[in-house]
């Protein structure tokens, strides 16, 4: 999955943007997980404060 995302990213526009990693607490389990998302860099600060989702 890896090599699609880098190479859908290296059509020129791939600058622009910037893979983002968060961890949140699941409120079911407790333990934690990962929300990994590809958000233009304008959007990096709105991914972070977004209120964590179960």
């Amino acid at each position: 999955m890896a090599k699609k995302v880098v190479a859908s990213l290296q059509s020129g526009q791939g600058n622009h943007y910037t893979k983002v990693i968060k961890m949140v607490k699941s409120p079911k389990t407790g333990a934690y997980i990962f929300k990994e998302m590809i958000v233009h860099n304008d959007h990096v600060e709105d991914f972070f404060k977004l209120k964590k989702e179960g």
